[in-house]
């Protein structure tokens, strides 16, 4: 699923990212979700150097279905993904601009905060990275907002936002993602619970200072890492 790449855009994409990864590169690796010195969780080492298990969670072959009770249904020639705040390069993407984009295939594992997880999913979809790259956050940026057309908002610090695994994806497990689960498009935060990945998403703000989006202002974390077990504020 790809749409029509321009190559020099790539290049300026490319070139954006390797910027923007310089620039995050340390605050990411000190993050709780790679360098705690004693995460809370069983089982091998994943992929980011923490226990496979984060404490509190059950493994489960099933994926369950959460969300506000509202699943939309928006046409793809009206669907649109806006991309603004603390910018250089604000951009409203249709659904083949968005496909035109790095595609990247992945594999990560799923924390929902209900205590269940589920491992080695495959995924196909945009690095955040890329879309960050694309409009050029400021020296202000600091977090991020999500919007869902479901009306669904939540936050994310720019230091987790832009870890190559965080991505908008189109596709799992090799078949188009399905509307209960956020299709056509949801963001996944591997390394945070679920809930920080906005289902059906809309838009993304760049945000110059924090922001609390819809379950954090009802008592959920800020910062929502699994292996600290970092549910509720």
């Amino acid at each position: 699923m790809t749409g029509e790449q321009n190559p020099e855009k790539l290049d300026k994409i490319i070139e954006a990212r390797m910027k923007l990864k310089a620039r995050f590169e340390e605050k990411m690796k000190e993050t709780p979700s790679m360098a705690d010195p004693n995460p809370m969780g069983r089982g091998p080492i994943n992929r980011h150097g923490m226990p496979q298990t984060p404490i509190g969670q059950t493994i489960t072959q099933k994926w369950p279905v959460l969300d506000l009770g509202y699943h939309p249904q928006i046409p793809m020639d009206k669907w649109r993904l806006i991309i603004d705040g603390e910018v250089e390069n604000p951009v409203v993407l249709k659904w083949e601009d968005f496909l035109a984009l790095p595609q990247t295939d992945d594999i990560s594992d799923f924390h929902c905060v209900t205590t269940w997880s589920k491992l080695d999913m495959s995924w196909s979809g945009v690095r955040l990275m890329d879309l960050a790259a694309l409009v050029q956050p400021k020296e202000t940026a600091t977090h991020l907002m999500c919007y869902g057309y479901d009306t669904y908002t939540t936050n994310v610090s720019l230091e987790e936002a832009l870890k190559p695994d965080v991505m908008l994806v189109h596709t799992v497990e090799g078949e188009p993602l399905p509307l209960e689960h956020g299709g056509p498009l949801r963001m996944i935060t591997p390394q945070l619970y679920a809930w920080k990945g906005s289902k059906w998403i809309k838009r993304i703000e760049f945000l110059s200072a924090n922001k609390l989006g819809f379950w954090e202002e009802r008592g959920y974390s800020n910062t929502a890492y699994p292996w600290r077990n970092d549910r509720y504020s």
